[in-house]
């Protein structure tokens, strides 16, 4: 039976070249060896999953759909089962006894995946699917459900609101409880920051609901997390955890988790997100550490996504261009200039070279620009291709022009509001564009294009922006029809973007092994959360706020609203607050870019606040000096060194943004390498001993004394004549 976005890419996605952490053979994803049936087999005998990090068990008593142990730890948790409303009637989905659907798969990354499967016990024709994805590496497990039916039934609304409860635990014995909101846009960084917000008993008590998507929960020496794989900005939630006076926690929908009257028959089932569930020994911070460590290595079968790149993008010229030389955004995307800025591209140690906007004719059919790049961006790739740098270029997945191939022979995926196609719009200096809608079928036609500039122009990053959350209420879409409401199919279309996006990013990378997909979320209103990040990464930051934020009157008209447009350390400021998201999510999944310009003091601000892990570099890169260009060089030529053990590493931060000191620590605990960056504002001495042992080899910046105590920790004292930044490297050769 179907089932929708049941689609999981399982092809064989190469990973990159080995450092550090990031050493792995490809897979094949239909391998699977005679210890691994057996273990399939074990699921019928049993209805029991092993790894050497957990135990899951179908069979655990009433109200218990499966179980999770850590380990040998002999404490469980127990999971109740997903309740669905079919044809008015509430369905508990309990199983009768739970039979292996099929060998494990082996995916890419080496995680395992299994399907377990049985009829529902209250009505046999209905089937319960669970799949599970464990991994030796770590006790987080991804799951999900798919529930199917024999014959023809619905799902339906009650009180005009989706009813799914996906999930149910107990937090009784776990009096510590945290909520860790990742799409929280601030204004005052414009940005999306993360908050890890505690939950004391009166949240229980009064029944009160929580975003997430991640609940943790702990009594300091063992610790539970539950969370779920969707992207929204705070408040506008799809999902919620419902809290209750027993502290149980019951993961349930919202909004747009299924439109009203939706199928569900033999060839129609339903498929969940992907939700998660870890424990740990420890407290929470143990908790948030082995979660991080998940997310980069085990959540996302592409691992590419994962490598630190140090990325260039040539937006920031483009946009000084336009507003320090009243030239037109497009006028500086040739094949003279670009060119030029490989060259010192190269110098400076990029790996990844982004074409920002203008580098195509026109939106939809995406072909190369004959005027600005009259041999399709060849000459551009040769010199790529020559100091080993991957092209990127921009993509508005969601835009294409009037005259394009794909609004001629589909004017059918056009995005409707209330009825009406919008009118087209200016992309950037290039033909008018019509909004398009990437929850139909539109979105394999533009997954398509991808896959052939990969082919046919060599691409390997593609950054996709100005996606939002909502733009679409057609009913001739895959989000509804026309016995569902104008809201309904709104809703729907905001909770499958991201799904329908992760699918297009997927079908690129089993195409074309070695791709990256990055989702521009420098604004709000964008399908932020944990779902994308199986699938690629985000753009984070452009400048940060605009004038308008701080409430500084300026001409929108005629004024450039970057306020944080110039070099020096305040901009710096605003782009590293978002590296709290480090504690829980890598912070290389992240790119921000900062400034490479002279004079030296700014300069070593920008690349030691890029080397915590946000990785990019925009700017007038022909304008650098040859002694800046080389110190940039030999910065991030030392950073290359031990990238790998910064991006596996837990950070440890003291002080706090744009104080004296502001201190990172980046050092693996098991190589010993990695680096520490301290900032200052105000000139002084300062000290620090690292949390962590360090290696033998280091280089440090200029007035840096180092010595180590007993443990083998450094001991740091460093001097700043005037506000600038020092940066240390351990494990590197000189």
């Amino acid at each position: 039976m179907k089932s929708q976005f049941s689609h999981l890419v399982l092809a064989s996605v190469t990973c990159f070249a080995s450092f550090g952490i990031f050493s792995a053979a490809p897979f094949s994803a239909g391998q699977v060896s005679a210890a691994q049936v057996s273990t399939a087999q074990a699921i019928d005998k049993l209805g029991e999953i092993h790894s050497s990090r957990v135990s899951i068990h179908t069979s655990c008593g009433k109200d218990c759909l499966w179980s999770y142990r850590e380990g040998s730890d002999a404490t469980e948790f127990r999971i109740a089962p997903p309740v669905f409303f079919i044809d008015g009637q509430r369905v508990v989905a309990s199983g009768v006894d739970f039979k292996s659907a099929g060998a494990p798969v082996k995916l890419a990354n080496g995680v395992m995946q299994y399907g377990v499967e049985s009829a529902v016990a209250s009505d046999p024709s209905l089937h319960l699917r669970i799949d599970f994805q464990v991994n030796d590496e770590t006790p987080v497990v991804r799951f999900r459900y798919t529930l199917e039916s024999d014959r023809g039934r619905n799902l339906m609304n009650a009180n005009g609101a989706n009813q799914v409860e996906y999930l149910k635990t107990s937090f009784a014995s776990l009096p510590q409880v945290h909520e860790v909101r990742v799409s929280n846009f601030a204004d005052l960084t414009h940005s999306y920051m993360l908050d890890e917000q505690t939950i004391d008993e009166r949240y229980f008590k009064d029944s009160q609901t929580l975003m997430g998507p991640i609940v943790a929960a702990s009594d300091s020496r063992r610790s539970f997390l539950l969370a779920y794989e969707h992207g929204s900005q705070v408040p506008d939630a799809f999902l919620r955890f419902q809290l209750g006076p027993d502290r149980g926690v019951r993961l349930e929908a919202v909004k747009g988790n299924y439109v009203a009257g939706q199928a569900l028959d033999p060839q129609h089932g339903f498929t969940t997100l992907w939700f998660e569930s870890a424990a740990v020994e420890g407290d929470i911070d143990d908790l948030a550490s082995v979660y991080r460590r998940f997310v980069l290595r085990s959540m996302a079968v592409n691992a590419t996504t994962r490598y630190p790149y140090i990325f260039y993008n040539t937006w920031n010229f483009q946009e000084r261009n336009k507003w320090f030389n009243g030239r037109p955004y497009l006028d500086s995307m040739n094949e003279q200039r670009i060119l030029s800025e490989i060259d010192v591209a190269h110098r400076m140690g990029i790996d990844v070279f982004v074409l920002d906007t203008g580098w195509y004719e026109k939106t939809g059919d995406w072909t190369v620009s004959s005027a600005r790049f009259p041999d399709g961006l060849k000459a551009v790739k040769a010199k790529l291709d020559q100091y080993n740098m991957k092209l990127g270029l921009w993509f508005g997945p969601t835009s294409a022009a009037v005259s394009s191939r794909v609004v001629q022979q589909h004017p059918e995926w056009r995005m409707s509001w209330h009825g009406k196609i919008g009118e087209p719009h200016e992309i950037w200096e290039t033909e008018k564009s019509y909004d398009m809608c990437v929850v139909s079928g539109y979105a394999d036609a533009f997954a398509d294009e991808l896959i052939r500039l990969a082919k046919e122009v060599g691409v390997r990053y593609f950054k996709w922006d100005a996606i939002s959350q909502y733009g679409c209420d057609d009913p001739h879409h895959d989000h509804g029809s026309v016995n569902n409401s104008e809201s309904e199919r709104a809703d729907s279309y905001g909770f499958q973007l991201v799904r329908s996006m992760s699918h297009i990013a997927d079908k690129v990378a089993a195409a074309v092994p070695g791709t990256i997909v990055d989702f521009d979320v420098t604004e709000g209103g964008r399908s932020f959360g944990l779902a994308f990040l199986a699938s690629g990464k985000y753009f984070l930051i452009n400048n940060g706020p605009y004038y308008q934020n701080y409430d500084v009157p300026i001409d929108l008209e005629h004024t450039n609203w970057n306020l944080f447009f110039y070099q020096g350390q305040a901009r710096t400021w605003i782009a590293r607050s978002p590296l709290t998201f480090d504690k829980w999510i890598p912070s290389t999944l992240f790119l921000t870019h900062y400034f490479p310009d002279d004079p030296k003091q700014w300069q070593e601000v920008n690349v030691a606040s890029l080397i915590l892990g946000q990785g990019g570099i925009w700017g007038d890169l022909p304008k650098v000096s040859d002694p800046g260009v080389e110190l940039i060089g030999s910065m991030l030529a030392r950073y290359k060194q031990v990238r790998g053990d910064m991006a596996e590493s837990d950070p440890v931060v003291t002080g706090v943004i744009s104080g004296s000191p502001e201190i990172h620590e980046k050092i693996s605990a098991t190589s010993r390498r990695g680096a520490v960056v301290l900032f200052a504002t105000t000139a002084g001495s300062y000290h620090y001993v690292t949390a962590h042992a360090v290696a033998t080899e280091f280089w440090a910046s200029e007035g840096v004394r180092v010595t180590r105590d007993s443990s083998g920790r450094a001991v740091i004292d460093a001097n700043f004549e005037k506000p600038g930044a020092k940066v240390l490297f351990f494990g590197v050769t000189k």
